[in-house]
């Protein structure tokens, strides 16, 4: 079997590939990233390709040349860098799927395994309690990954409808720790006090990142098809995360937030613009029955051990 794993060099995508590689030496893992790889990625079952995944054209000839079975798309950009426009990650985010989607369509491809994101449901106060796989995706427009992910998805959608074929596993985690999480979101945990927004709980779910690799690797193994939320079992409150810390909470209200993050970001004071306020408002909470029930796995932590455990791998003592 071969299987093409786009964004191979980042966070997720190394360790899908050092998980294939373990699991299944018979199989040619084919790993193509703008960036390069490492060469302890040099193993005689991986090939190493340069791809802009934003240029169709490279795609449509990565695809063509190694004629996978499987394609697990993973390129995206969750944490823009500096001054990276939104056309830029449009290109890569959406103008990138649609490029694999085609490429998947025009050589045989069997089966595209693409890692979405909770985020395309998007932040709005009328978000139900648990969100299932059958909400309404509705994206966020002045947030650009949920905007793009709800683009993504319509894109899937339409090839399910035109192209049934080719089986489609989306997959759409929560929030990702890890051992080695580092973004937005877990800066938010970092500060001398977690700060929240007043009237809203503000509630995450995690899911622990080798089970997002697992989930993958049975779905490759199975060739299974069908949309997952990923989550462990339950949420936690911002509240619940500062007394977990020991750090005092300091829910603000939304006017004073969005106030200040207008003023502070153009300064370059703050990452976190005033699109930020629904994405910590109004967290999507997504129920994970589906991926249990249906597609047959059991999250190893819950959302509450899957940040202790992050905390215990950055060092930092739980106090509740």
């Amino acid at each position: 079997m071969r299987v093409l794993i786009t964004g191979a060099a980042g966070f997720i995508g190394q360790q899908v590939l050092a998980d294939l590689s373990i699991h299944h030496p018979e199989w040619t893992l084919i790993a193509a990233d703008i960036r390069a790889l490492g060469q302890q990625w040099l193993k005689p079952n991986i090939e190493t390709v340069t791809l802009d995944i934003s240029q169709a054209a490279q795609v449509h000839e990565c695809v063509a040349t190694w004629r996978p079975q499987a394609i697990v798309h993973l390129a995206s950009v969750v944490t823009p860098p500096p001054g990276m426009s939104e056309a830029t990650l449009h290109a890569i985010d959406v103008g990138g799927t649609r490029a694999v989607l085609d490429a998947a369509l025009a050589n045989g491809v069997e089966q595209l395994v693409v890692t979405s994101s909770g985020a395309a449901y998007g932040y709005y106060p009328e978000n139900a309690e648990w969100i299932d796989e059958n909400d309404p995706l509705r994206g966020h427009a002045q947030f650009a990954y949920a905007k793009h992910k709800r683009e993504v998805e319509q894109l899937l959608a339409h090839a399910r409808r035109e192209h049934p074929r080719l089986k489609q596993l989306v997959l759409r985690p929560g929030t990702i720790l890890g051992k080695q999480v580092n973004n937005q979101i877990t800066d938010l945990f970092k500060k001398r006090a977690v700060m929240g927004v007043r009237g809203s709980d503000s509630r995450f779910v995690f899911i622990w990142d080798q089970d997002v690799v697992s989930i993958i690797r049975q779905g490759l193994d199975r060739g299974s098809a069908g949309i997952f939320n990923l989550a462990g079992d339950g949420a936690l409150s911002l509240r619940e995360i500062a007394a977990i810390l020991g750090k005092p909470y300091r829910p603000l209200p939304p006017g004073l937030i969005r106030t200040v993050l207008r003023l502070l970001k153009p300064l370059g004071l703050t990452q976190y613009g005033p699109e930020q306020l629904d994405f910590l408002r109004y967290r999507p909470v997504l129920a994970n029955r589906r991926l249990k029930e249906e597609f047959g796995y059991q999250p190893r932590y819950t959302s509450r051990e899957a940040f202790l455990a992050f905390l215990a791998a950055q060092g930092v003592e739980a106090c509740a």
